[in-house]
């Protein structure tokens, strides 16, 4: 099985300390196996008037050792093996994250982040508990059983031991069946664990929409269906467990009682003696535990199985954006773009109409380009793929003469600022925000990006100023706000290639003018995209591309479209009287 490949790739690096916690372990059941023997030692001497004080004593104090030594090896079992349980969690985690990164946009569009998070908690301990404290469970239940039963055969009796064991036989084949029946089960507890996380994750994430719409109840019923379905899934695991350990406890109780029966008739006919008797009873009581783990252990080898596997769906997974054998030494990127003849679909959709269709513009080394287009025309498309978070076919787009797949990922993303259409901002504070993707970047740097954003004067209205924490994805400062501190990122970044994808529609206008005064000073020399709604926001590009419905509809500077009085001049037209409306609206109150 591949997933079992992978988790003994993890277990070979801490095979040493596997091996030396297993014989602790080891070193722990064979020093248990003699206190019942030095009990019935004394229980024999004390009835045939055969040993003194001096005698139990000694017995004594062997058994005293024995404690000594077993506490000893079961904190180093559990030093070895509970270690290396967590450190394998550990590796396992920060290499599945690190291969969620590699992974393409097409997959994270089709997997829920709540159903990645319950792999990284619920999974990831399932498979820490197979590897750890089941691990030891199976082999102390094991090694425990052959020692017991070695010791009753050689010290009380065979025949008694065979009749004691016979019961505990039934045990092996229900395991089986349990097995079976518990990974299925376990593993639809944990995809309904999955689809709870979802919906929560969700709702908190929406929970400014669901407010405004007043869904509470609506949104309240469908989770609590969700987690009537997560609770049956986990009655299902925890309904099999009960049904199962009660009849593991009788079938341990069956044997106990043919021992006391039979025992006691052997001792009663002299087979045996009286301290042999009441070692094997003894006896008989630790070999119940093992009887026990066997179903605790397969109850966690049978999730941890059922984690291990959609573990393994997520490395299975292969990033469709990668380095390909076409790449070639690029150092750094000058800035000049050709797009030809472009077409494109998104992944899954190839069979619909494509999202751009036959687009073809070049933009020289210094030049802005602005794009410009009705909702759903193609624009932010063009941005996705010029980060290559797509793959195109080979030659439709260039950048310094180069395709896009000979240019390295790294370089190209490197040399490519981007201020996205959703302004993420993480749980950091203004500062680290700003500073995300610049590494050794100075405080006076940061503060100098942030003025040419024009938002240095609100983060110095804060308490904290630049160390103001920011909520969850910036939940706690204003859309303007958080669409300025993005292009103070990207400013910093000081790039190449700047794309702004709708970056300036929630500033107002004097902001909007002061930032775009700032953009033509701080970018002389360096290519900058400009994907925008607003006329204004574009006007002064040196060239302007219109797209409609995903196809070049109108292209050229702001005079020559407004001569054309095609899309681009009925769109000026519009906004131009809806500014005016709005002048009207204002000096009317």
């Amino acid at each position: 099985m591949e997933e079992m490949k992978m988790m003994g790739h993890y277990v070979k690096r801490y095979a040493w300390k596997y091996v030396l916690g297993i014989l602790a372990l080891f070193a722990v059941d064979f020093l248990n196996v003699y206190i019942p023997q030095f009990t019935g030692e004394i229980t024999d001497g004390l009835e045939s008037h055969t040993i003194g004080m001096d005698g139990i004593w000694v017995l004594v104090i062997k058994i005293l050792l024995l404690g000594v030594g077993i506490s000893l090896g079961r904190f180093f079992w559990r030093f070895f093996i509970f270690g290396s349980s967590r450190s394998i969690e550990k590796e396992l985690r920060n290499d599945m994250f690190g291969h969620l990164e590699k992974l393409s946009m097409h997959y994270f569009n089709e997997h829920k982040t709540g159903d990645l998070m319950a792999h990284f908690t619920n999974d990831l301990a399932a498979v820490r508990m197979a590897l750890g404290p089941t691990v030891i469970t199976a082999f102390d239940a094991t090694v425990m059983m052959l020692l017991v039963l070695g010791k009753m055969m050689r010290y009380v009796s065979i025949k008694l031991t065979l009749v004691a064991v016979i019961p505990l036989l039934v045990i092996i084949g229900g395991d089986y069946i349990y097995g079976k029946i518990m990974h299925e089960r376990f593993r639809e507890k944990q995809e309904a664990f999955s689809g709870l996380t979802d919906q929560v994750q969700e709702s908190v994430s929406g929970i400014r929409v669901i407010k405004a719409f007043v869904q509470e109840r609506m949104e309240l019923a469908a989770f609590a269906k969700t987690n009537q379905f997560n609770k049956e899934k986990n009655l299902g695991v925890v309904q099999t467990q009960a049904l199962f350990m009660p009849l593991l406890d009788l079938i341990v109780g069956v044997s106990g009682l043919l021992t006391l029966l039979y025992g006691g008739y052997l001792a009663l006919m002299g087979e045996i003696t009286l301290g042999r008797f009441v070692a094997f009873n003894q006896y008989i009581s630790m070999l119940v535990w093992p009887m026990l783990a066997a179903g605790e252990c397969i109850t966690s080898f049978s999730q941890g199985l059922a984690s291990i596997k959609r573990i393994h769906k997520i490395f299975e997974e292969q990033p469709e954006i990668v380095d390909e054998a076409t790449v070639m030494p690029v150092p750094a990127l000058s800035g000049e773009i050709k797009i030809s003849h472009l077409t494109f679909s998104y992944p899954g959709h190839e069979k619909e109409k494509p999202v751009l269709e036959d687009v073809s513009v070049s933009v020289k080394k210094g030049t802005t380009l602005a794009i410009i287009g009705r909702t759903g025309s193609g624009k932010t498309t063009i941005a996705n793929l010029l980060l290559r978070l797509y793959n195109t076919e080979e030659g439709m787009i260039y950048i310094d003469e180069h395709t896009m797949r000979e240019i390295p990922l790294e370089v190209l993303r490197r040399d490519i600022a981007y201020v996205p259409q959703d302004n993420f901002l993480f749980s950091d504070t203004i500062a680290g925000n700003i500073a995300f993707g610049s590494e050794h970047k100075s405080m006076e740097q940061i503060q100098e990006a942030a003025r040419r954003a024009c938002i240095h004067d609100n983060i110095m209205d804060f308490p904290e100023q630049y160390q103001t924490m920011v909520g969850e994805r910036g939940v706690t400062i204003s859309g303007g706000q958080k669409q300025r501190s993005s292009i103070a990122r990207a400013l910093l970044k000081d790039a190449p290639i700047l794309i702004l994808d709708d970056a300036l529609s929630a500033v107002d206008t004097d902001t909007e003018e002061q930032i775009l005064k700032n953009l033509k000073e701080d970018r002389v020399g360096k290519t900058t995209i400009m994907i925008a709604h607003r006329i204004s926001t574009i006007q002064n590009a040196d060239a302007i591309l219109v797209l409609d419905e995903g196809k070049v509809a109108e292209y050229g500077n702001h005079s020559e479209l407004m001569a054309l009085g095609g899309i681009y001049a009925s769109i000026y037209e519009k906004q131009q009287l809806e500014k005016q409306l709005e002048e009207e609206g204002g000096e009317a109150e």
